[in-house]
């Protein structure tokens, strides 16, 4: 049986499961259908502890889901409260949580997806940090100006490589000295084209680096051209990078004090990870990693034939995104966060503020949710009433305090001029309609633009899912609502409440290497990996794309892939003639290889278990 048909039956499996609780018992809707519940996995008192296991760790905006992963499928899953104010603390409780009383031994990798590095850019809570940029004959790179501490220098290279302008050292000492006497530790350093040549980069490095604690180059961050970009890139990860370092080290610390001298991962924008340790380079790799987390929970229980909407309703946003035949579509050019628009690859997500702790609000006698958050449902212990209590007024929740949630909905049903009981159904129905209306700027968005996967591009492809997948904590009740008012067909994942945090602790270690070569200079390169190499004129795509599958292998090895993972996938192949007087001088030869991003291996297995529990 083949992966199509493996998927295919389990979908058909799935359907035929009878309808269930989930583990926190908050819904007592037994008439949605849900595809699957599985509890944890105990053996009297004692867990199973002869598994190998792996921690997924998924820090949302109300709350950081922590699952247990071993052999008999779930082992543990908690979930603890997040607080905005004191991440690591909220990362390290429940790291202390799922790992009590769990050899050390027994756990073999720890993967995890953190909302830190995107919210210190939302917030403006990141670094003051320098830039330096040398950028030559062109466009006036103040247009591409990030913040205060942005200075442009001398030195150029063009489109081929060669040195048009040499760097001034002496221009780049004295701004390195004013940049350290106003306190700035990190700086990033970007030259246009410097994907063709890195040396002005190397040299500006060379002189800044006495001065500072860290320095991104450009060339390091992104292989791909776009000098905006890469600026804006190179800048974030400066920006983040003091905040990751010390989340890293927090992490480190309170493992080692538990004996786990394990791999530590973190998930990416991609939906692949990479090793903790090597993520200090690339911090800013983990910006949206949330979203990906969500779409990777669900891949197991997407369809090859036909497209899929994924959307992870949580308390504070919801998160959305499309499958096309079990691929998540891509986002080609990168990330774009407030007024950076980046190198960074990322699926493309839509994130909108509008999740269960929504407030509500009625404005000239219109309802409002959102967008802002200000703690948990009023039947929970919170200060305004939210989608959630609608909920709770409705009776399709079994905990929390009913009566504060009816308190908190008598004013909103005195301004609409109805029932408390009808004021909670409208809420509930126009937050449905609503999170279904930015479904579809996400579809039309896509459909603007040529329609790439994580695999390839596709080319004259419309999007135009049909079916839903829901994942977390009230899916079950907003799914069968979507039924209702819409024409999908809509289903909701196992462990609806802690999907997410799943699809981090399967996903895949990837990465991706861009080499180029000019045949007529007799060179390859690939400068983020710091290669060099001289080739011959008779040097091919061929040629081009076995150095940079070797490149690729040891990239991934260094950023904790197994053999196993490395799948490598060719996405650019291109190549154009030089010519000079009618003859064809030489070729310039672009590839760009990586490890196909996906579950790992042991996902159908862990799937096949929670299908049948």
């Amino acid at each position: 049986m083949n992966e199509g048909d493996f998927k295919r039956n389990f979908f058909l499996l799935l359907l035929t499961l009878s309808p269930v609780l989930d583990s926190m018992n908050r819904y007592s809707d037994e008439k949605m259908t849900v595809f699957t519940h599985f509890p944890s996995r105990n053996k009297g008192d004692e867990l199973y502890q002869e598994d190998t296991m792996i921690i997924g760790l998924d820090v949302g905006g109300t709350y950081t889901d922590v699952v247990l992963l071993g052999d008999e499928g779930i082992v543990r899953a908690i979930k603890v409260r997040t607080d905005a104010k004191a991440l690591f603390q909220t990362v390290l409780s429940g790291l202390d949580a799922i790992t009590e009383g769990i050899p050390p031994g027994n756990i073999r990798r720890i993967v995890l997806s953190t909302t830190l590095t995107t919210n210190a850019i939302a917030q403006a809570k990141i670094s003051n940090v320098g830039m330096i940029v040398s950028s030559g004959p062109g466009i006036d790179p103040e247009f591409y100006r990030t913040h205060a501490h942005y200075v442009a220098v001398c030195g150029s290279i063009d489109h081929r490589g060669r040195e048009i302008e040499p760097v001034d050292t002496c221009e780049i000492e004295a701004f390195a000295r004013n940049f350290a006497a106003e306190g700035i530790r990190h700086v990033g350093v970007v030259g246009k084209f410097s994907t063709r040549n890195p040396q002005h980069e190397i040299l500006i490095h060379e002189r800044v680096a006495p001065y500072f604690e860290k320095v991104f180059m450009g060339h390091q961050i992104s292989g791909n051209l776009n000098f905006p970009r890469r600026i804006a890139t190179t800048y974030l990860n400066a920006a983040v990078y003091p905040i990751h370092k010390q989340f890293f080290e927090a992490v480190q610390q309170s493992l080692e004090k538990k004996g786990l001298t394990i791999p530590i991962h973190i998930m990416k924008a991609d939906g692949g990870t990479m090793n903790f340790a090597a993520s200090m380079g690339f911090p800013a790799q983990t910006i949206l990693s949330g979203p990906a987390a969500s779409v990777m929970g669900s891949l197991a229980f997407a369809f090859d034939d036909e497209e899929s909407l994924v959307m992870d309703i949580g308390g504070t946003t919801t998160d959305m995104a499309i499958l096309v035949n079990y691929v998540p579509v891509l986002n080609p050019l990168g990330i774009c966060l407030g007024p950076y628009k980046t190198l960074i690859r990322s699926l493309e997500s839509h994130s909108i503020p509008v999740g269960g702790d929504s407030r509500i609000t009625v404005q000239n006698g219109c309802i409002q949710i959102g967008p802002e958050r200000i703690g948990p449902a009023m039947a929970y212990g919170g200060p305004a009433p939210t989608p959630t209590d609608a909920l709770c007024v409705m009776g399709m929740l079994k905990s929390g305090d009913k009566e504060k949630s009816v308190q908190g909905f008598q004013p909103i049903a005195h301004d609409l001029g109805c029932s408390i009981e009808e004021a909670a159904a409208r809420v509930f129905d126009l937050t449905c309609k609503t999170i279904l209306k930015e479904a579809r700027v996400l579809i039309d968005r896509i459909n603007q633009k040529p329609v790439y996967t994580i695999h390839e591009l596709q080319e004259g492809y419309q999007v135009n899912p049909r079916k839903i997948l829901i994942l977390g904590g009230p899916a079950p009740l907003f799914a069968r609502h979507f039924e209702e008012i819409s024409s999908f067909r809509v289903g909701v994942v196992p462990r609806w409440d802690v999907a997410n945090a799943i699809g981090a602790a399967l996903a895949r270690t990837t990465c991706e290497v861009s080499l180029f070569a000019d045949t007529q200079q007799g060179i390859a390169m690939a400068p983020e990996e710091g290669f060099t190499a001289a080739v011959s004129r008779d040097y091919t795509n061929s040629d081009a794309v076995l150095t940079a599958g070797a490149l690729l292998k040891q990239k991934a090895a260094r950023q904790g892939a197994s053999p196993e993972e490395m799948e490598m996938e060719v996405v650019e192949n291109q190549q154009f003639n030089m010519v000079k007087g009618f003859y064809t001088t030489g070729k310039n030869i672009r590839v760009k290889v990586q490890i196909k991003p996906g579950l790992i291996d042991e996902y159908d297995t862990i799937a096949g278990i929670l299908s049948t529990e």
